[in-house]
């Protein structure tokens, strides 16, 4: 199955997406058309699952779960290490399905397949570690004749809700942790990127998963709910909106979730940072993907002692960035998902001009590329402050006095990443602290992740941490053994 959809990406025509249901890929049904943003035409067809297809899921599930937990810890390891070589050799090939579905550029998606083969290695090693420990009841008066153990156990049915701005690499960490902990899981894949799903099945698929440890579907936010509300699912893992993930909450009910949610993602570049530096990291990573992350550089707070100069300097790194064919190498910026995407960017930047900002860059569209805008000084007050615009946009603002930008970023609903550029100790510590985030990058913007690192976090940008470690957490039980009357300290 991967030769085949990487030949018909490489050959020009649509590819076929497949669903993989029972251990048999199939192409049968009704299907859903992805138009490329970039190309504006058919570049993927897939089978859009019915409740005959999530029916058979389900039927499934739970069977396989036995099967998939019994297979040793060493064994998943193995075939994550393969899949892991498999993506690093496949890297150019995944990378052009990557820019026809979803008008990334090449060079942004051959660092994702970078992603996907250093977090298939990571789950391996991951799996490797899965232990439990010896507990010390023997402290405690009632427990001296006794010992307790545990073990992390698997969770058993998994489902994992992937989005389509990084459609392979978070399809990596879901079902690589939850391989690696031992589950069967459900992928739900996303509409605007069914080729890519069925590709980084079949890479695992081919590296030896067996076919009892992975079921996919292709379809619309009705079969990803009823999947949610199945009762053979035990943990489910969803990257999107927050809008989607209160939905994703309403309809799982008492199972136990992660939810990884949107953000509107601040950078605060202090009066003594390097400001050329700083203005390369934020046009670079502000604009990457299309500003397509839920981390993208989209608030930049600057002190006001040197607003000018770094508007200046980021306004002219902004501009040296390559707009054009996602196939390209040369290529920085990229279309975007679709055209109701790009025209958000040229809504919100029209509606913060028509309330005194200054639009310095683009604020328009040749279909679904959006051209980078940089917008200078909105109002608090604006759509592109205080919502997530998820596009190539990024807004430039001053600040006088550290604990107020401090508080201006925290005014947001969002909280999972932020940036800081500073030399001052006091002040990385004070953030650290102080800003209501999941994690803080110090000397780089927003946008950067390791993915062996704990990613996630709080208010509406959701709950949970996504790496391999801690997703594992997730996708398991502890489970104890208590051997009444039986001491390893002895009796006395």
């Amino acid at each position: 199955m991967l030769e085949a959809v990487l030949a018909a990406a490489t050959e020009g025509g649509p590819v076929q997406a497949a669903a993989l249901v029972g251990g048999r890929w199939s192409t049968d049904g009704p299907q859903s058309e992805r138009v490329g943003p970039y190309l504006r035409t058919t570049v993927s067809r897939a089978p859009a699952a019915g409740p005959a297809d999530v029916a058979a899921v389900r039927g499934h599930a739970r069977d396989y779960a036995r099967t998939v937990a019994r297979l040793t810890p060493a064994s998943r390891a193995e075939v994550l290490e393969r899949a892991s070589c498999a993506a690093a050799d496949n890297r150019g090939d995944l990378a052009r399905l990557l820019a026809l579905e979803l008008g990334k550029p090449v060079r942004d998606g051959l660092g994702e397949i970078d992603r996907v083969a250093d977090t298939f290695a990571v789950c391996a090693a991951e799996a490797r570690q899965i232990g439990g420990e010896t507990l010390p009841v023997a402290g405690w008066a009632r427990g001296a004749r006794d010992t307790a153990f545990t073990y992390r156990a698997p969770a058993g049915v998994a489902l994992a809700i992937t989005p389509f701005n990084a459609p392979a690499n978070l399809l990596a960490h879901k079902l690589g942790a939850s391989f690696a902990a031992g589950n069967t899981t459900i992928v739900k894949a996303p509409p605007q990127a069914p080729a890519v799903s069925t590709a980084v099945v079949a890479l695992l698929v081919e590296a030896g998963m067996p076919v009892e440890a992975v079921q996919l579907l292709h379809g619309d936010g009705a079969v990803g709910a009823e999947l949610c509300a199945a009762e053979e699912v035990a943990v489910i893992s969803f990257t999107g909106s927050a809008a989607t993930g209160a939905a994703v909450a309403r309809a799982a009910g008492a199972k136990r979730l992660v939810l990884e949610l949107g953000g509107n993602a601040a950078t605060i570049v202090c009066e003594d940072a390097d400001m050329a530096e700083a203005a390369r990291i934020c046009a670079r990573t502000g604009y990457s993907n299309s500003g397509q992350s839920c981390i993208s550089v989209q608030r930049v707070y600057v002190h006001r002692s040197r607003f000018e100069e770094f508007l200046g300097r980021f306004t002219a790194e902004v501009e040296s960035l390559t707009v054009g064919d996602p196939l390209d190498p040369d290529t920085d910026v990229g279309s975007m998902v679709d055209e109701d995407a790009a025209e958000r960017v040229v809504l919100w930047s029209a509606e913060a001009a028509e309330q005194g900002a200054r639009v310095l860059l683009g604020g328009s569209r040749d279909g679904a590329t959006a051209l980078p805008t940089v917008v200078a000084d909105p109002p608090p007050e604006a759509s592109l402050v205080r919502e997530e615009v998820f596009g190539a946009l990024v807004a430039v603002m001053p600040y006088d006095d550290f604990g107020g930008v401090v508080e201006r970023c925290n005014q947001s609903r969002y909280g999972l990443q932020a940036g800081l550029f500073t030399r001052d100790v006091d002040r990385i510590v004070t953030a650290w602290r102080e800003l209501e985030v999941g994690g803080l990058v110090v000397n780089g913007s927003s946008n950067y992740r390791l993915d062996h690192v704990p990613f996630g976090g709080v208010k509406d940008s959701g709950f949970g941490r996504e790496s391999p470690r801690c997703m594992i957490e997730d996708f398991t039980v502890v489970k104890t053994l208590m051997l009444r009357g039986t001491s390893l300290w002895g009796a006395a």
